[in-house]
């Protein structure tokens, strides 16, 4: 490409940002009164239209700047990438999803049960937490090569992985949670003479309901990451992060971003189902009431 090329196109992302810029502005300038649905537009909007930009970006910079596409390929490529290979994207998304959802569910779920029981147990409480935080802190590509030689090269070792990334969140917050609880309201569970069971399902799990649906969030994109990098270390030839180190070797970096991508949505999938369902499970907390 010329050099007149060149500035052509950066001059032309740079006036599409300063468009986009001023577009932002305005919306977010308007006064909306009382309109919910003209807020929730507006919400919408100025997110979508900043996504756009940035892609617009990235394509014209990097055509005008002549960047090679083994360094970083423009998203029309990645996109033509993603239509051209929907049958192993799809493949390797299952494989994956297969050890997110399992190791996701196990891990939550075990972390929550055993957050109860540490919250009647403060020999459990003093001794567990601080050895969860420990473990909490380990390197995944340190525990994934043990799970490997655990459960084997198939997704159950994945699972595995993110079974211990996604427990002891879940554990921390559980915990704090259930603490959340005021002193009044306890006393006054006491004075009707309510039972631990009875305190707990009529205030304190309520209570720690922000806490519980925080590490479900948190661990929602965890649980993806942790299964992704577990499968570097051994896996039946499917599976997004063996495509993602395989392909890296071949350098078909367009595919690299196409597993990014498709990760990446379905991370943001994953994480917006999450916040969906706490919004309509603790409609009465404040933070949702401000949303």
């Amino acid at each position: 490409m010329t050099l007149l090329g060149i500035s052509i196109l950066v001059w032309m992302a740079l006036a599409f940002w300063v468009f986009a810029w001023w577009l932002n502005q305005r919306l977010v300038a308007i006064d909306t009164g009382h309109n919910l649905a003209l807020t929730r537009a507006i919400g919408v909007a100025v997110p979508l239209i900043f996504g756009i930009t940035l892609f617009v970006l990235w394509e014209l910079l990097v055509r005008g700047l002549d960047v090679p596409t083994i360094l970083l390929p423009p998203p029309s490529m990645i996109w033509e990438r993603i239509t051209n290979s929907t049958g192993i994207l799809a493949k390797d998304f299952a494989q994956t999803f297969k050890a997110v959802f399992a190791g996701y569910v196990l891990g939550c779920g075990s972390g929550f049960l055993v957050a109860l029981a540490v919250d009647r147990s403060p020999f459990l409480q003093n001794g567990l937490l601080p050895l969860g935080n420990f473990v909490s802190a380990l390197p995944v590509v340190g525990v994934a090569p043990i799970m490997v030689m655990w459960f084997g090269f198939d997704w159950p070792s994945k699972a595995a992985v993110v079974v211990i990334m996604t427990f002891f969140p879940m554990l921390v917050n559980t915990v704090q949670g259930l603490a959340a609880a005021d002193t009044m309201s306890r006393d006054l569970m006491k004075t009707y003479a309510a039972s631990w069971g009875q305190s707990l399902l009529k205030l304190r799990l309520p209570a720690a309901s922000p806490f519980i649906f925080n590490a479900l969030k948190i661990n929602s994109t965890l649980a993806l990451i942790g299964a992704i990098v577990a499968e570097f270390f051994g896996t039946p030839i499917v599976g997004m992060g063996f495509r993602i180190s395989t392909e890296v070797g071949r350098m078909n970096i367009d595919m690299v971003w196409a597993q990014i991508a498709v990760a990446a949505l379905a991370g943001s999938t994953f994480y917006g189902t999450v916040a969906l369902i706490e919004r309509a499970v603790t409609f009465w907390h404040p933070s949702v009431r401000r949303g």
